[in-house]
C-alpha cells in the first residue's frame, strides 16, 4: 500500500499545517511499536514518552488519514451503554471504574488542549441529544438522571427548552450532556503528534507495518519503506481502516461508513438562531443524525451511509434534505463540503480490548465516540503497557470475529434500511 494524502474535507482545508512525520528511513528499536496514527496510537505515544518510555509511532498514510482527521468534531464523553446497564453488565465495582474512565474523558482531551496549547478550536457548551417522538423523551430524560446521580453536570429538557436551543421546531425534547464539546479533529490530531514528538516519542507517516514476527523476546515489524522495527511491546490502533495484519481482527468489527456535509458559513438572524449557544447535537433515533457549527459558522451534518465509499454529491443527498427539513428558515442551501470516513463498529457496541500474544496489545471500536474515547483509552493503555498491574478499567477479551462477516456490506445495508425503517413505525 502507497501512502495517499489526507481525502479533500472542511477538516483537511482549515487545520494547521502537519508536523513533519517523514516515512522510516533506517531500522531502528524502541520501547513500544504503535500501529496507527490516530487518537489511540497519538494519545498512547504521548503518555509513553511522557514517562520516560520510548514509543514509535508507524502510520501507513498521514497521522490523521482515517477516521480521526475525517469524524464531526464532537467530544461526547459517553458509551451507547448507560451507567445502570453497565453495571447490570460488569458489576458495581468494574463498572465504576469504567463509568469514571469514560466520563473523565472529554476532561482529558480538553486538558490535553490547554496543556499543550492545541490549536484546534475547542469549545465546551455541551451535548445535545434529542428525540422526534414525545414517547422517546422519558428514555432521555432517565439517561440524564443516571449520569445526575454520579456528579455529571446534565438539564432535562422539554419541547421549548430544545427548540429555543436548537433553532428547530422539530424535537419533542432531550437532554444536555455538560461535560461535551466540540473540536476541529485533525487539528487535534496534528496537535496530538506535535506534543508526542516534543516528548520524545517517534512518529513516522507513509509507512505500513507489513508483517509482525516474534523473534525471541521481540516483535519484528516490516515496512513498506524496507526498514524495520524491533519492540519489546506492540499496541496496534486502526479501528475502521484495521486490515489483515494481525489475523481475524478486521472481522470483529463491523467498519460502517459515517458521511458528513458543511455548508458554506451562514450569516444573518436564521443562522444566529441555530446552535446559539454553541452546543452540539444528535438524535437519539437508531440511525442517528449529528450536527453543529464550526468556528465560522458552517452548519454541518453527519449520519450514516452505505457501505461503499461516496462516488458523487447524490451520495449525500439524504443529509442534505434533513439539514433542510429541519431548518427550513434558511432556505435554499450551499454546500462547500461532503466527505466520509469509516468508524469501526463492535457487535456488543463497547470499545474492545486484546492481548492475543505476549507483548501484543490491540484497542478498536468506538462506535462514533472515538475522540474522547480514543484519547482516554490511548493514556490507559499507556499505562497499562508501562505497569502491566496497573487498574485498567476497560474489558479485555478475546478476538471473537463477528459471525459471516465477509457479508458486512450487506450487514450495513440491511441495518441501514431496517433501523430506517423502524425509526418511521416508531
Amino acid at each position: 500500500m502507497s501512502a495517499r494524502a489526507l481525502p479533500p474535507s472542511l477538516w483537511a482545508d482549515t487545520a494547521p499545517p502537519a508536523a513533519p512525520t517523514p516515512p522510516l528511513a533506517e531500522s531502528r528499536k524502541t520501547d513500544v511499536l504503535i500501529v496507527g496514527g490516530g487518537f489511540t496510537g497519538l494519545s498512547a505515544a504521548l503518555h509513553l514518552a511522557e514517562a520516560g518510555v520510548q514509543a514509535c509511532v508507524l502510520e501507513a498514510h498521514e497521522p490523521g488519514w482515517g477516521a480521526s482527521g475525517r469524524n464531526g468534531g464532537q467530544v461526547n464523553p459517553s458509551l451507547k451503554h448507560d451507567p445502570d446497564e453497565l453495571v447490570r453488565i460488569h458489576g458495581q465495582e468494574r463498572a465504576a471504574r469504567l463509568i469514571d474512565a469514560v466520563s473523565s474523558s472529554a476532561d482529558l482531551v480538553f486538558d490535553l488542549i490547554a496543556r499543550h496549547g492545541i490549536d484546534c478550536q475547542p469549545v465546551r457548551n455541551g451535548w445535545l441529544q434529542v428525540a422526534y417522538a414525545q414517547k422517546d423523551v422519558a428514555a432521555l430524560h432517565a439517561r440524564a438522571g443516571q449520569w445526575a446521580r454520579r456528579g455529571v453536570n446534565t438539564q432535562q429538557l422539554d419541547r421549548a427548552a430544545v427548540s429555543a436551543r436548537l433553532g428547530t421546531t422539530a424535537f419533542a425534547g432531550g437532554w444536555l450532556d455538560g461535560r461535551a464539546g466540540s473540536i476541529q479533529p485533525l487539528a487535534y490530531t496534528r496537535g496530538l503528534v506535535r506534543a508526542a514528538q516534543a516528548a520524545g516519542a517517534w512518529v513516522h507517516g507513509g509507512t505500513e507495518v507489513t508483517a509482525l514476527e516474534r523473534r525471541g523476546t521481540h516483535w519484528h515489524a516490516s515496512t513498506s519503506t524496507g526498514a524495520s522495527i524491533t519492540a519489546d511491546q506492540v499496541l496496534m490502533a486502526t479501528n475502521g481502516y484495521t486490515g489483515a495484519l494481525w489475523p481475524k481482527l478486521s472481522r470483529t468489527v463491523l467498519a460502517a461508513n459515517s458521511f458528513i456535509v458543511a455548508t458554506e458559513p451562514l450569516k444573518g438572524a436564521a443562522a444566529d438562531a441555530i446552535l446559539p449557544g454553541g452546543e452540539t447535537a444528535s438524535t437519539s433515533q437508531r440511525l442517528l443524525l449529528y450536527f453543529r457549527k464550526d468556528a465560522q459558522g458552517r452548519l454541518l451534518m453527519g449520519g450514516r451511509g452505505h457501505f461503499a465509499d461516496p462516488a458523487g454529491p447524490a451520495d449525500f443527498a439524504h443529509l442534505e434534505r434533513s439539514l433542510e427539513l429541519l431548518f427550513p428558515q434558511l432556505g435554499p442551501l450551499r454546500y462547500e463540503y461532503r466527505w466520509a470516513g469509516r468508524i469501526a463498529v463492535t457487535r456488543d457496541f463497547m470499545p474492545h480490548v486484546h492481548t492475543p500474544a505476549p507483548g501484543v496489545t490491540i484497542a478498536l471500536g468506538y462506535n462514533g465516540r472515538g475522540i474522547a474515547l480514543a484519547t482516554s483509552m490511548g493514556k490507559h493503555l499507556a499505562a497499562r503497557l508501562i505497569d502491566a498491574g496497573a487498574d485498567f478499567p476497560y474489558p479485555v477479551t478475546p478476538i471473537r470475529p463477528i459471525p459471516l462477516h465477509g457479508l458486512q456490506r450487506f450487514y450495513v445495508a440491511g441495518g441501514v434500511a431496517w433501523y430506517s425503517l423502524l425509526d418511521r413505525l416508531a
